[in-house]
């Protein structure tokens, strides 16, 4: 399909943000893949659906039935990690442990690695115990950095929040500094040596990128961080070769830079977005990308089922008779509707012509974040404070006995 915008759109597409142009072509070109992602997602539900009876039947030995509850396992972590965790749990294939999920994760047989990430990021106790453990069972001992990171970056992929990359990306330094003690003299060293790696890694190898940052330019960008003074230079230089010679190898690559996923989302998880024409809820998963609010089937969806952009809009809270916790975006500056695209039932991608959209949050703690980070997130990205703070601290750190 070409990526001409034709007449017969059911919008002006000049009217959009250059981000959204290139995502309404994007969007259109893999039109029929994601139809066939959609078929095939739902010959794999009309196959749990079926492994589900058979098992409710007896039909089968209790051997099968166990091979059969851990596909049905993994489908539902690959749709929604947590219930897929809670259902191996509840069938006794994986114990209630952050050790048994961690190996689970890890070994990561049958298993999308997006919801690999997913699940490690989430911000709560069990599943940060989890997180602990599964970098546990790396081993990084005597690789250099840029190595450990190949093999630690390969094992999932790393969500878009930039909190929860600053949790695994913390891991994946204390773990790596108790493995190799005489490399780093502490572990913000090392946490901001794997950030500047990652991101060398896309200035070589993005096309997009015009200016190729030289050696000595990345050694540069990296002076002080060692308790206030350098790294070896042959260390830096060694480790642009490495990345200049062999780019990581992402999972589940769509097409998009580790970058992409890297810099993008402020916030993401689940909400329950009410319907425009028909007032029915929905759950969906969410992500904040900047100037942009985009929203998803399932978490492994490649591509948003509808995108708000950020702009001539406010949030409030809401009161609903139906659902707790809700808040809206809603048109202001003098707009009279929100400008917003979606795809229909058909693949099509249709205008919306929304004056309110409604969302409900879980709890009220996850209500109030969620306006704060959209609120902040039209003007404000916290992620380079939170690097920027971090490459303070390493310059500034003094190694404590």
């Amino acid at each position: 399909m070409g990526t001409a915008v034709h007449n017969q759109d059911l919008f002006n597409a000049s009217e959009l943000t250059p981000e959204q142009q290139k995502l309404l072509i994007d969007i259109r070109r893999r039109k029929t893949e994601l139809l066939l992602e959609i078929q095939q997602l739902k010959d794999e539900l009309g196959e749990v659906v079926s492994e589900m009876e058979a098992l409710d039947s007896g039909e089968e030995g209790k051997h099968n039935n166990k091979a059969k509850m851990m596909s049905i396992g993994r489908k539902k972590f690959n749709m929604d990690p947590k219930k897929g965790i809670e259902y191996l749990i509840e069938k006794g294939l994986l114990q209630q442990t952050p050790e048994s999920v961690a190996q689970f994760l890890h070994k990561g047989e049958g298993l999308n690695k997006t919801a690999i990430g997913d699940y490690l990021g989430e911000r709560n106790d069990f599943n940060e115990n989890v997180l602990r453990a599964f970098v546990e069972l790396h081993d990084f001992t005597d690789l250099i950095l840029v190595q450990a990171l190949r093999q630690f970056l390969w094992s999932f992929r790393l969500p878009g929040e930039a909190q929860k990359i600053d949790r695994m990306m913390e891991c994946f330094a204390q773990r790596y500094c108790q493995l190799n003690t005489d490399i780093f003299t502490n572990t913000d060293t090392c946490y901001v040596l794997s950030f500047a790696i990652i991101m060398l890694n896309t200035s070589l190898h993005n096309p997009s990128v015009k200016d190729k940052p030289t050696p000595e330019q990345f050694i540069n960008m990296n002076r002080g961080i060692n308790n206030g003074g350098d790294l070896p230079q042959e260390l830096l230089q060694s480790l642009y070769e490495s990345i200049k010679t062999e780019p990581f190898k992402i999972p589940e690559d769509d097409g998009n830079d580790l970058m992409h996923t890297f810099f993008n989302p402020d916030k993401e998880g689940w909400l329950w977005k009410q319907g425009g024409r028909y007032k029915s809820w929905k759950r969906r998963w969410f992500i904040l990308n900047d100037n942009c609010l985009y929203y998803f089937e399932y978490t492994t969806d490649k591509e948003p089922r509808g995108i708000i952009p950020l702009e001539n809009i406010s949030v409030r809270e809401a009161g609903d008779r139906n659902k707790p916790h809700c808040f809206e975006l809603f048109a202001s500056g003098g707009a009279d509707f929100i400008k917003a695209c979606k795809t229909d039932s058909e693949g099509k991608v249709v205008e919306g012509k929304h004056t309110v959209y409604r969302m409900s949050a879980s709890t009220e703690e996850e209500k109030q974040d969620w306006m704060q980070r959209l609120s902040q997130s039209i003007s404000h990205n916290p992620f380079y404070d939170m690097l920027a703070q971090r490459k303070r601290k390493a310059q500034h750190h003094h190694a404590k006995n």
